[in-house]
């Protein structure tokens, strides 16, 4: 049986890096060579300088190519990183359509430098299809998806927007981080260049940095690799290493936690003290047919706003078994305020703008049973609730 015919989970142990073919080794080797030898003159051989090539870097770029559907995957030193030498595909005097409540990272990047190259951009709405229409201009170039989006968990319909980007001759990027290969595969959609923070998920375990991205067209590729190599922004072997092992638990760890979220949405939307939960999983949400249509599953991250920015703080000051923490993904569930951590790139104003309020808070559910966590946000929310009365009993 060919590997081509494996289900994911399967491909996720067994691909062209299962076995090294000098030693048999079931863990790929980790070559620290800054330089290699070349044996003759005129023939170089495959390696010659680690920023341009490196034999562990290479087999992780291999394996997200072959998750993704791609022909070429390229791994960088942050997710960011990945981000912007894929931005490097622009020139000045290119425009790109970008979804309005995007990580805050590439906010920054957008707005603070690619600016000042020449570069525009627009923020939109990308749920809204006229509203992407309307933003396009003669010299767009580019659309930036985000989707499941970061905080709000909008949700784009990939294949329409690479619709558009095909007819004016324009790529589209989507970061693919929430959902990973496991669930949502965007280069399938008509993608062109799809793009992770591997600190996340594909690593999932609050233990390195790192980013990747995959495309489909060959003569992309070529671009993306020149860039790749230009910049040089390329990830560490010990850190490629590290996220080839936690691919390989990609699929265990994502399906628990979205089982856990799943629960822990549906808890916190009946919770009277929560005023809106925001998750693709749920039946309300405004793009619960189109998730379902176009992935695999809601994931295993959302968020939920409070009444006010008070009730967040005592909250937070009682809740026992997350981690408050810049980032998501891990073995470990992670709360994270965007206000200040992930979006403080944005003004309060542009995140007031998008509905990036001050009383939301971001759950990355990890890997512990979920009765436990429903029970440590329960005692917590109570602590919530008796602030409250002392406060009413005050006035």
């Amino acid at each position: 049986m060919s590997s081509e015919n494996y289900s994911f989970e399967t491909k996720l142990l067994h691909n062209q890096h299962k076995v090294d073919p000098a030693t048999g080794a079931v863990s790929v080797a980790i070559q620290h060579a800054s330089t290699f030898h070349q044996f003759d003159l005129e023939n170089y051989g495959k390696y010659d300088y680690a920023r341009s090539g490196n034999p562990t870097r290479e087999a992780l770029e291999d394996v997200i190519a072959e998750l993704e559907g791609g022909t070429r995957g390229f791994a960088f030193s942050s997710g960011m990183a990945a981000i912007s030498t894929a931005f490097l595909l622009l020139s000045s005097g290119d425009h790109i359509v970008i979804t309005e409540d995007v990580y805050g990272g590439t906010y920054r990047m957008v707005t603070q430098v690619l600016s000042r190259f020449g570069i525009e951009h627009t923020f939109v709405d990308m749920t809204d299809l006229n509203q992407v229409k309307n933003s396009i201009k003669p010299n767009t170039k580019a659309f930036y998806v985000e989707t499941p989006s970061n905080p709000l968990l909008k949700v784009t319909d990939i294949a329409a927007i690479t619709a558009l980007a095909k007819e004016i001759n324009a790529i589209t990027y989507v970061d693919n981080t929430f959902l990973t290969p496991e669930y949502q595969r965007p280069l399938e959609l008509g993608a062109d260049v799809v793009l992770h923070s591997a600190t996340k998920f594909l690593s999932g375990h609050s233990d390195v940095v790192a980013g990747l991205a995959v495309v489909k067209d060959e003569e992309l590729g070529r671009r993306l690799y020149s860039l790749q190599n230009s910049f040089g922004a390329i990830l560490g072997v010990q850190d490629a290493w590290l996220v080839l092992r936690g691919i390989k638990t990609l699929h265990v760890r994502l399906e628990q936690s979205q089982k856990s979220a799943r629960k822990l949405a549906e808890f916190l939307e009946a919770h009277p003290l929560i005023q809106k939960v925001y998750y693709p999983g749920l039946k309300n949400h405004p793009q619960y047919e189109l998730q379902k249509s176009q992935a695999g599953g809601p994931g295993a991250v959302l968020s939920f706003e409070f009444t006010n920015e008070s009730a967040l703080q005592v909250f937070l000051s009682n809740v026992k078994i997350p981690v408050f923490a810049v980032s998501l993904g891990a073995v470990e569930s992670i709360l994270s305020y965007p206000a200040k951590m992930s979006h403080a790139a944005m003004s309060q104003a542009e995140r007031e703008k998008r509905g990036i309020k001050n009383s939301l808070i971001r759950l990355s559910v990890g890997l512990e049973n979920p009765v436990d966590l429903m029970n440590d946000f329960s005692q917590a929310l109570n602590q919530v609730n008796e602030k409250l009365l002392v406060l009413q009993q005050g006035e």
